[in-house]
């Protein structure tokens, strides 16, 4: 396979006196942010908005990326183990996908909903990867460039072809902060100041299996909160119409990287097939070889209805979101779910390009082989210290929950200032689960071996650094 590390990767294009070099590890000097991110933040902080995330902790201003690496003003180099929130599948500036956007740019940019021979070729490679079983019978819809429109486009389909109203969604689960998919997202400190939201939403237990919602061991239930589900939605007295909908992430992502019990989908997919319920399982982020297969759906042995996705289907960074679907469920008129910005052709090439990398150079092998060794490492953290409470993931999509042992209450400083002491010794890592107690891990699908052992070393590092420096009473 070919490796990121070794690959002449560039930004901006190869031969440009600017290009950056082909990085090999972690190299910072000096306090962060240095002076002259300092000077960009503070100048991002005076302009842009209040809700901006992502540099309030972790102070940096990136000049360029190369590989699994970014570089910030200051020449410091830094393992990218977030990947742009998991869109950057292959890494910065990928040479094959990056080279297909640059041909396309000269070719057509803008394309809306008008039929292109790279939106063909895009489309085959797409229904491509799905199943045997789902190919025939499943149609493509493109939408707005962003995973939330893409949910808000599911659940319009399903309240449209079954004429209900209702929708189920899951304790934990995150799919969005547009109206809808902010309504069927968990987290109530986001959603909470926002008044007039859609209504007939219901919240379920979710198989969080290592923190039971119904406080029960996994080897001694039978699954309860899928028996639960389905007893209300059998039970004439259960108060809940038969919803127009099922919404699930196989793996909640934000909500800290749980991945759903296996037999708690099964069932759930019984459950929703025998109601007639289109079952959506939101991809956003698990999808596009994240897991280990191309769709995290494919590891539980169910087929959806809908199937949403978006983060990584460029590859690039690039946006572009889908939804692949049921084709008995294909009741729209013209214009029912529109948008200008749904024929991003650039995006379209480089996704192409990308998924035939994929399928070359045995990406997903790597993912499988990589999630082993990056697990290895993970659990060796459990020998610093009892506060991490558990060690999980799908393919390279994982996550250390850090906790309270006595009372399992999440260590949310002690959280940080891993985060912190990583981004120090070059490793950047994302927070998430419940108040930010789980550090999250998304390398590129095609890390090298050597990456991960430079992460599990940096964590490492970084979790006994974060001991030293907590306050005896503090929540960490």
């Amino acid at each position: 396979m070919t490796q990121t590390a070794d690959l002449p990767v560039t930004a901006p294009r190869a031969g440009h006196p600017d290009a950056a070099p082909a990085y090999r590890e972690p190299s910072v000097s000096g306090p962060l942010p240095g002076p002259r991110s300092a000077e960009l933040l503070d100048r991002q902080s005076r302009r842009e908005s209040n809700a901006r995330t992502y540099p309030r902790k972790l102070p940096i201003a990136i000049r360029r990326g190369a590989g699994s690496f970014v570089e910030d003003l200051d020449g410091n180099v830094f393992l990218d183990f977030l990947t742009g929130a998991g869109v950057l599948s292959l890494g910065h500036n990928p040479p094959e996908p990056l080279a297909a956007a640059h041909r396309q740019l000269d070719e057509l940019v803008h394309g809306l909903d008008f039929p292109t021979p790279v939106k063909d070729e895009f489309t085959d490679l797409t229904l491509g990867m799905l199943p045997d079983a789902m190919r025939d019978r499943t149609k493509i819809h493109f939408c707005g460039p962003t995973g939330a429109n893409a949910v808000e486009a599911a659940l319009k389909l399903c309240k449209t072809a079954t004429g209900r109203e209702e929708v189920i969604s899951f304790q934990g689960g995150f799919h969005g902060s547009t109206l809808a998919t902010l309504s069927v997202t968990g987290l109530v400190e986001q959603k909470a100041p926002v008044r007039g939201r859609m209504p007939g939403v219901h919240f379920f237990p979710y198989s969080s299996c290592h923190r039971c919602p119904l406080g029960m061991e996994r080897g001694s239930c039978a699954v309860n909160c899928a028996g639960y589900l389905e007893r209300s939605l059998t039970d004439p007295n259960g108060g809940i119409p038969l919803p127009a909908a099922v919404i699930l992430e196989l793996v909640q992502g934000e909500g800290g990287v749980i991945p759903a019990d296996k037999e708690f989908v099964r069932r759930l997919r019984e459950i929703t097939r025998a109601l007639d319920i289109p079952l959506i399982v939101d991809e956003v982020q698990s999808g596009c070889g994240r897991t280990g297969t191309w769709f995290a759906f494919e590891q539980y042995g169910i087929e959806p209805d809908v199937v949403v996705a978006s983060k990584a289907l460029s590859g690039l960074g690039l946006p572009a979101a889908v939804i692949l679907y049921d084709e008995r469920l294909d009741v729209w008129l013209p214009g029912s779910h529109s948008g200008t910005f749904r024929g991003n052709q650039a995006a379209f090439a480089a996704g192409v390009a990308t998924m035939k990398v994929v399928r070359r150079d045995g990406v997903l092998a790597n993912v499988r082989a990589r999630a082993e060794q990056l697990m290895r490492h993970l659990q060796g953290l459990r020998e610093v210290t009892d506060r991490v409470l558990d060690v999980r993931g799908l393919g390279l999509m994982a996550g250390v929950e850090l906790a309270d042992p006595a009372t399992g209450r999440p260590a949310c400083a002690l959280a940080l200032r891993v985060q912190k002491e990583a981004l120090r010794r070059g490793l950047i890592l994302e927070l998430g689960g419940r108040d930010d107690g789980v550090v999250r891990l998304l390398p590129p699908l095609n890390c090298t071996a050597e990456e991960i052992d430079i992460a599990g070393r940096i964590l490492h590092q970084a979790l006994a650094a974060a001991l030293t420096t907590e306050t005896p009473h503090g929540n960490g």
